[in-house]
C-alpha cells in the first residue's frame, strides 16, 4: 500500500467521528459507515515513533511504538469484545466483526501491546472480561486463544512458547 492509498484526515468524516462524553470528557471514535468483517476501515501511518510505549502508541517492534495518523484513531477505546483490529503489517484499521453506523470503534489493547506502560482495570462488563489490562505478555491461555494479535505480538508469543 502506498501513502496515496490512505484516507486523509479530511475524508474521515465519511468514516468515523469523535464523540466526547459531556460528563467525563472521554473521547470515543464512532463509525459513520457500515463495515463487514475483514474490511478496511481506514489506513494509517506513524505520526511519531518512540522507543518505549505510552498511552497513545501501538507497538510494532520491541523498541518501536507508533502514534497513529490520522490522529483520531487514538480515540479508539479498549474493549474485551472489540469490533476492530490495528493490523500493523498492512497499516490498516480492520473490522473484525460487523460494524454498523453509530457503533463505537473499539479494539483489544493487548492485541497490539506486549507490555503496556499504563495498566488499568477494565470495566467493560463483558462476561469474559479480561480484568486487568497490562499487555499480551500477561494474558491467560484462554484469552490468547480468543483474540487476534498483530504479527509482532504473535512473534513474541511464539518466541515465549519456544523458551517455556
Amino acid at each position: 500500500m502506498s501513502f496515496t492509498d490512505l484516507i486523509v484526515e479530511s475524508d474521515l468524516a465519511e468514516v468515523a467521528e469523535i464523540r466526547i462524553d459531556p460528563i467525563t470528557s472521554a473521547r470515543s471514535l464512532f463509525s459513520m459507515k457500515e463495515f463487514k468483517p475483514e474490511e478496511s476501515i481506514v489506513g494509517f501511518i506513524a505520526r511519531a515513533t518512540f522507543e518505549t510505549p505510552n498511552y497513545l502508541t501501538v507497538q510494532i517492534k520491541d523498541d518501536v511504538h507508533i502514534e497513529l495518523h490520522p490522529e483520531c484513531l487514538e480515540c479508539a477505546n479498549h474493549s474485551c469484545e472489540p469490533n476492530c483490529f490495528f493490523n500493523t503489517t498492512t497499516m490498516q484499521l480492520m473490522a473484525i466483526k460487523p460494524v454498523k453506523i453509530g457503533d463505537e470503534l473499539t479494539f483489544f489493547y493487548p492485541s497490539a501491546e506486549w507490555d503496556m506502560n499504563q495498566s488499568f482495570q477494565c470495566n467493560c462488563g463483558n462476561k469474559e472480561c479480561v480484568g486487568m489490562i497490562k499487555g499480551a505478555k500477561y494474558l491467560s491461555d484462554a484469552a490468547l486463544k480468543k483474540y487476534r494479535f498483530t504479527d509482532f505480538i504473535q512473534s513474541k508469543l511464539a518466541a515465549r512458547e519456544l523458551f517455556s
